[in-house]
């Protein structure tokens, strides 16, 4: 019986981690594989999703609490605020590039009427 228990908790101990890996390789085929530049943002977005969603994992500590520093003394174990604090950046920094992509997608597509990837690379000569 604790085997199992163990086990199941080592299983779950994981899974964000099997959330990470899939995430990062969706949005590495996304970009790899597709031709659609939407399709190529979304595969972008995804990898910054795998990487934030990869710090806020590694910060994570079982049982832990809120880093607050009037209970420093009381807590023995608490969550690290460096991870939270660097996804918190990256995120707004994400936005920022992906609406800086999402209008460059828009011109692109303004100036050559597809959003096909190779059909902009042929037109372009």
């Amino acid at each position: 019986m604790m085997i199992q228990e163990e086990r199941r908790l080592a299983m779950t101990g994981n899974m964000p981690f099997l959330v990470v890996g899939i995430l990062f390789f969706l949005g590495l085929y996304s970009i790899l594989f597709e031709r659609n530049l939407i399709k190529i943002a979304i595969g972008i977005t995804l990898l910054e999703a795998s990487a934030n969603l990869l710090l806020i994992v590694l910060g994570y500590r079982r049982g832990g609490s809120i880093p607050v520093f009037t209970l420093a003394g009381e807590v023995k174990t608490m969550v690290l605020p460096t991870p939270q604090a660097l996804t918190l950046t990256a995120i707004v920094i994400g936005l920022a590039t992906s609406a800086l992509l999402l209008s460059l997608i828009m011109m692109l597509y303004k100036h050559y009427g597809t959003l096909d990837v190779r059909e902009i690379r042929r037109l372009r000569g």
